[in-house]
């Protein structure tokens, strides 16, 4: 009995420790936290440039790295297709996923416990693509006090309590749950997928977060894109070719405003940013937890957004408190744009205020890059499930019960956290309604709600204010010509979405102060 019982204990020491792509023989493979933000600004973090309060990440930035030049799809539910499936949403078969598999149905039979909590979006539920352990809402939002219908705990459904809950609080509390769970089992690794809902609106947050800030905003959003964009010069963020991309036309000068407008805009500023500092405050939680059970130093921390900020005004009511479950605010592109800084354009858009996402990386035993570096290497949400298969010793597969798996998009971002240059994408695709683009190498077209084709330098002008399609028109033409075959056959755009873009662009109704 005593022998069995060793060589047991032996078989489950060596499926822990099967050597890591860093370490050699004697490292563990790493345990992996991926976790996703809803909404967040380029520039909202400490450690983007932003003046709201995050230190528990950016001491992961400090002590790991940070990307300037990463990707997402400007969309909530096609960026989360991105990043389970390392494939683009429509190749993946958009939110059935039914021509993709995710990184816990990868990680799974290598051997990892897959454990999710937030946000869903996509068709099915969790547990039934490949994770053990599920709590959160399959909603693409939801009130952060109250809660919805669609919340769920390991595929069944779970009541919110009435008093006491706050959604980023309750995910934060689940995946603390469920890793001591996956803990005591001590023979696997774990893969954790924490997709906050903050702060996606409502703007909703707890009175002492939200009056932290009360009163922090009143200089404006044109006050604040300025001291953001210096901060960023300062730190090495952007370089200073970068112009800071100028008001859009839709958005009044702060100064235009009333005082009472003003007022009203400080708080919902203020709102805003006492969700993210909870948010903050809650992933500080769960790496103190991870230290105090002796598996930080070997976990791989990756933390990034799923879209820029949000233009969208759809308040309802100001004389509800955001700390009330009856309120429901929102900001709208004043805000949006600050929270972009320095580039131009929002959420749904293809420009790099819609789809310029940070990417924290922080991984005490296995990263060789300097500490606190920046790199500016480019990266997208579909290399998230390559890095996860070269960490976890996993095999993408060609099916999947009786679905066919398109071949992976996504390259590993490892050879960046080794401080190497690695063989890039030969283009970056990108997608939503009728706004699109691709970049190829320092070459982007993008196009706006069905517009015309613009072209940028990206290495120039990544803020996009020198249009150079009038002058490179052939250059502008190809990758235009790139974008229309890889929707086609690639992606699988329909018709309708991949019609030829028009000769002029529609222009949005000014925004009205108030």
């Amino acid at each position: 009995m005593r022998i069995s019982l060793r060589l047991i204990l032996l078989g489950a020491l060596l499926c822990c420790c099967s050597p890591s792509v860093f370490g050699g023989a004697s490292q563990a493979r790493p345990n992996i936290v991926l976790i996703m933000a809803d909404d967040l600004g380029f520039s909202d973090l400490g450690c983007y440039g932003g003046e709201i309060d995050t230190p528990n990440l950016d001491a992961l930035a400090a002590g790991g790295v940070r990307f300037s030049q990463f990707y997402n799809t400007a969309k909530c539910h096609s960026s989360r297709v991105d990043l389970l499936t390392g494939l683009y949403c429509g190749q993946a078969g958009s939110t059935a996923l039914n021509r993709g598999v995710t990184i816990a149905e990868v990680l799974r039979p290598a051997g990892y416990s897959t454990i999710m909590c937030g946000k869903w979006h996509l068709k099915n539920e969790p547990t039934e693509r490949g994770f053990e352990r599920y709590f959160g809402h399959l909603s693409g939002a939801t009130n952060f006090f109250t809660g919805d219908k669609t919340f769920r705990l390991n595929g069944k459904p779970f009541s919110v309590p009435k008093k006491g809950f706050y959604t980023t609080d309750a995910i934060t509390n689940y995946s603390i749950q469920f890793v001591d769970e996956v803990l005591r089992e001590r023979n696997k690794p774990f893969f954790l997928y924490v997709a906050y809902n903050a702060p996606h609106y409502p703007l909703q947050a707890p009175k002492q977060e939200v009056m932290k800030y009360r009163g922090k905003y009143r200089a404006g959003w044109d006050e604040l894109r300025e001291k953001r964009y210096r901060k960023q010069l300062s730190m090495g963020m952007i370089p200073e070719k970068w112009a800071l991309s100028p008001r859009p036309e839709d958005v009044s000068s702060w100064s235009q405003l009333s005082g009472e407008d003003k007022d009203w805009e400080d708080f919902r500023m203020a709102a805003y940013a006492g969700m993210v500092d909870r948010m903050d405050q809650q992933i500080g939680r769960l790496v103190a937890h991870l230290k105090q059970r002796g598996v930080f130093d070997n976990t791989v921390f990756m933390f990034c957004s799923d879209n820029g900020a949000c233009p969208f005004e759809r308040t309802r009511g100001k004389d509800k408190m955001p700390w009330d479950p009856e309120s429901y605010w929102t900001y709208d592109s004043g805000w949006a744009h600050a929270g972009n800084t320095p580039f131009r354009w929002y959420k749904q858009n293809q420009h790099e205020g819609g789809i310029s996402s940070p990417l924290i990386v922080h991984w005490p035993l296995g990263i060789e890059a300097a500490k606190g570096s920046i790199s500016h290497q480019p990266g997208h949400l579909i290399d998230f499930m390559a890095t996860c298969i070269e960490l976890a010793g996993g095999k993408y597969p060609e099916r999947s019960g009786d679905r066919v798996i398109a071949p992976l998009m996504g390259k590993s971002l490892l050879p960046v956290l080794k401080g190497k240059q690695r063989k890039g994408h030969e283009f970056l695709y990108f997608h939503f309604g009728n706004n699109r683009a691709i970049r190829k190498g320092d070459w982007k077209v993008v196009s706006v709600r069905g517009g015309p084709w613009e072209l940028y330098n990206l290495e120039e002008d990544r803020t996009e204010l020198n249009n150079l399609a009038g002058k490179k028109p052939e250059l502008a033409a190809q990758l235009s010509a790139l974008w229309h075959e890889f929707a086609e056959e690639t992606d699988r755009l329909p018709a309708k979405q991949r019609t030829p873009v028009s000769g002029t662009r529609k222009k949005k109704n000014r925004r009205k102060a108030g």
